[in-house]
């Protein structure tokens, strides 16, 4: 963590902040480490200071290298004064995307010693570049997706409910190391393929029905992002030409994707061919997202995405068709950018898969 400490203070420096409050989950963990659900990291140029309280006092001592562990023994905010007094800060910054006002309101009364700073992603913008150790771990994320996807599509038939589907997946991926799902697994059959997000429900797989699977492991911190479609039994041959279009456009944006794009460069390369097509009032949503340590992150992959792509940024390209009364299908690589190229982490097949009844 050493080494995301130093960028961090770099960016303090920059900001002319003494030192930053990170409360948010996800930033909290990638700068300290810390897997608990309850923690203040507190980063100054100088110092770095973990508040918890005794729940969490031995967890803390073990995966925040680098922080002083300070027992929260009654209030928090009281200790984090203490804190902010001993470590001499003025200007102090907190997370003004993660912070209620009701808690900036407490902190305002409390932490009347320091200026408060409001910050925007600070962490945020050190997460979108993962060096190789985060991205092994988004490969194995991966990895455990398309296992997972191999051993519950051997399951699937004509009787069987999505929730069943979702929860055999959810199963496997915690079986295999996932803490769990990294959201609400959407299984979408027939008809309800036409929701983009359409959760798992209680409705039956038929014959002919057209499936759209979304979900991802959430695996060491990370998260992997997989959509896979496919038919059990014979589907509409509508929907088969619908598939082929939307793989023509995944494909393109995966075969084509590249450091110096910027997000809504990447978007064109997949909605264009789905325009053409004649379809394009049917995806209304982005290209893709930022993956990380959380689902949906940045970079932004749509049509109003200016970012432009750098070397170690990962992506999701998952373009889709949704026609209500019909159904819908949407295919979903994640992508790694680097300097040499492009390495696509899911290695589940994309051609339209027909299971047999």
């Amino acid at each position: 963590m050493s080494h995301r400490l130093e960028k961090l203070r770099a960016v303090l420096k920059e900001q002319n902040v003494d030192a930053l409050i990170i409360e948010s989950e996800v930033n909290r963990q990638y700068i300290s480490n810390f897997s608990g659900s309850t923690g203040w990291a507190i980063v100054s140029l100088d110092q770095a200071k973990f508040v918890t309280d005794f729940r969490y006092i031995e967890q803390a001592t073990n995966e925040c290298t680098g922080f002083e562990v300070i027992n929260n023994k009654r209030q928090a905010l009281p200790t984090i004064k203490q804190v902010l007094q001993d470590m001499k800060v003025a200007k102090v910054g907190f997370e003004a995307e993660h912070t209620s006002y009701a808690t900036f309101e407490a902190w305002k009364q409390t932490l009347d010693h320091v200026e408060l700073v409001a910050t925007k992603g600070l962490v945020e913008k050190l997460r979108l570049y993962k060096d190789e150790a985060e991205i092994a771990i988004m490969r194995q994320a991966a990895q455990l997706s398309d296992a997972a996807f191999a051993h519950v599509i051997k399951m699937i038939k004509p009787g069987i409910r999505e929730i069943d589907v979702a929860s055999e997946l959810e199963y496997y991926m915690r079986k295999h190391g996932a803490k769990g799902s990294g959201f609400d697994i959407i299984v979408a059959s027939g008809k309800r393929g036409a929701l983009p997000h359409g959760r798992a429900s209680e409705k039956v797989i038929e014959a002919g029905d057209m499936v759209t699977i979304d979900f991802g492991a959430h695996y060491e911190g990370y998260h992997s992002d997989m959509t896979r479609t496919f038919a059990v039994g014979e589907p509409d041959p509508k929907m088969k030409e619908i598939y082929e279009i939307v793989l023509r456009a995944e494909l393109e944006g995966v075969n084509r994707v590249k450091v110096g794009m910027t997000g809504k460069e990447v978007d064109a390369l997949t909605r264009d061919i789905i325009k053409e097509a004649g379809y394009g009032d049917y995806y209304g949503h982005a290209a893709g997202h930022g993956l990380g340590m959380d689902v949906h992150e940045a970079p932004a992959v749509s049509m109003l995405s200016d970012t432009v792509l750098e070397p170690g940024m990962v992506i999701t390209i998952e373009p889709g068709i949704y026609v209500e009364g019909l159904g819908g299908v949407r295919i979903e690589d994640d992508v790694v950018l680097t300097e040499n190229g492009i390495e696509i982490l899911n290695k589940t097949p994309k051609e339209l898969l027909i299971l047999p009844v």
